[in-house]
């Protein structure tokens, strides 16, 4: 539960909230946000995960939560915007490194409520919907009512399938609310020329079948159809068996893994547990023992960084593409 924060704080955040016009804001806020002067191309109304929020001018204060909402704001140049950051699941791309050091750490996974309003921010950015938990007292409408914008990765909340178009949209999004449009086209066209030289190399190859394997030892978590991962097999020439589950994620039983009998298993790479243990585990697991992938040990690995809706998609699609199909990358 949130505590009493000092006065200084509760008088910049109450500064903050008049700088700023958020969903369901109070009568108060949004006269204050009518009398101060607009930012050139502003205001812009961007709907988000069933929060709609006006920007009068761009965040000046942002917090980044989870790698991907990171990334996605350095690859925009918006590191002089950002007063904090948390919750690394990977290294940070090394072309972001120097811009990464600048920003404070906040947490190593996700901070506190009053950590997290301790840094005084306008905007916080979350990957996933665990950013906003509301039972840990981060909730959106609780950031609201302290006077800070959010917005939401979009793929927690898709309409339909998550596909390249939702990254597309992500990316151009962030940098609506930022007032840098020009910026994401520069970085959309880098992205999509990795993806169509993929697409080129992979033209007319049969396509391998894929269980993912992301972790766990009763069942297997792993990736359904329903995430960008699911799209990403698609484009690296794969088939994801599980496209049938209508989540991102989820469980299954390792009999319905050998039911369907997998050519590649590929394991995504995060956390305490070593690939190795992984592949050790799933070699031994005797309700696999006749999986071709299994029996062949054919494995492919990707760093879960990759595997969520953000600006390293393509190249994850580029480097699962190559362990697939090597033949086409010589």
């Amino acid at each position: 539960m949130m505590g009493k924060r000092p006065m200084s704080l509760l008088s910049a955040m109450a500064a903050a909230a008049l700088l700023i016009s958020g969903c369901g804001g109070t009568e108060a806020r949004d006269d204050a946000a009518q009398a101060a002067p607009t930012a050139e191309g502003f205001p812009v109304t961007v709907s988000n995960c069933g929060v709609k929020t006006t920007y009068q001018r761009p965040p000046q204060r942002a917090v980044s939560l989870n790698q991907h909402a990171t990334e996605v704001m350095l690859a925009l140049g918006l590191e002089k915007s950002m007063v904090g950051t948390a919750y690394l699941d990977d290294k940070i791309l090394p072309e972001y490194q120097d811009a990464y050091d600048g920003i404070k750490v906040l947490a190593g996974e996700y901070p506190s409520f009053e950590t997290l309003l301790s840094a005084e921010p306008d905007f916080a950015y979350g990957g996933f919907a665990s950013t906003f938990d509301e039972k840990e007292g981060r909730s959106r409408a609780a950031l609201s009512k302290a006077g800070v914008n959010s917005y939401l990765n979009i793929e927690e909340c898709p309409s339909g399938p998550v596909t390249m178009a939702m990254m597309d949209q992500e990316i151009r999004n962030v940098a609506e609310i930022f007032g840098v449009r020009d910026r994401a086209e520069q970085q959309l066209k880098k992205l999509h020329a990795t993806l169509d030289t993929v697409e080129s190399k992979l033209a007319g190859v049969e396509p391998v079948e894929i269980f993912v394997y992301d972790s766990g030892d009763k069942t297997a978590f792993t990736a359904g159809g329903a995430g960008i991962g699911n799209e990403m097999i698609k484009q690296a020439g794969g088939v994801n068996l599980f496209a049938d589950l209508d989540k991102a994620f989820g469980d299954v039983s390792f009999e319905q893994v050998a039911e369907r009998a997998p050519e590649v298993v590929v394991i995504y790479d995060y956390g305490d547990q070593p690939v190795e243990d992984k592949k050790k585990f799933l070699l031994a697991n005797p309700a696999l023992k006749d999986v071709p992938a299994i029996k062949n040990q054919r494995f492919a690995v990707l760093p879960l960084s990759s595997m969520v809706l953000g600006v390293r998609v393509p190249s994850g699609v580029e480097s699962l593409a190559r362990q697939l199909h090597p033949d086409r990358f010589k």
